[in-house]
């Protein structure tokens, strides 16, 4: 399953003049893939891209492409507790979209979420991105995915600087 499975990862803020083309980016990888046959995506949870992901991959899924399944990978129960009651509404109404929700970690520590973040790439061939600086969760994914040979598309470079 791991050859047909592409993870997501991206910063949690995506400014107002970038949004339409990182969204744009990520539809294009999205059926670039699932024509290669894609069939499972995995998707962290956190808020931001990951949350634009999911929104595009239920679209997707429920419009063209039937066969896919959108895998929502969490770092733990709790885990949106810190989030504004605006953003908890949001996460939890996208609970019920999700074909499978898998918890990484019964516990709530810094450690888990970089569990969830290794757990993503180690079940995927690919991983698009939304990744614009080195630093932070999503540079540590994006490294690790590049560590374990995965097929990399970063949405914040222009389609010749694909890495």
């Amino acid at each position: 399953m791991i050859s047909q499975s592409c993870c997501f990862t991206g910063h949690r803020r995506i400014s107002k003049a970038d949004m339409p083309l990182v969204l744009q980016r990520t539809e294009k990888y999205i059926c670039l893939l699932i024509d290669q046959g894609v069939t499972h995506f995995y998707v962290g949870g956190a808020l931001g891209y990951d949350t634009l992901v999911a929104e595009l991959l239920f679209r997707l899924r429920d419009t063209e492409f039937p066969q896919i399944e959108v895998i929502l990978a969490y770092p733990f129960d709790g885990y949106m507790n810190c989030w504004t009651e605006k953003q908890r509404q949001k996460g939890v109404q996208l609970l019920s979209s999700y074909d499978k929700v898998v918890c990484i970690s019964e516990t709530d520590s810094k450690e888990t979420y970089l569990q969830r973040n290794r757990y993503l790439v180690e079940n995927a061939k690919y991983c698009v991105c939304y990744c614009n600086r080195n630093w932070g969760g999503t540079a540590y994914t994006v490294k690790y995915a590049k560590q374990g040979g995965l097929i990399l598309y970063n949405t914040a470079k222009s389609d010749d600087d694909i890495s």
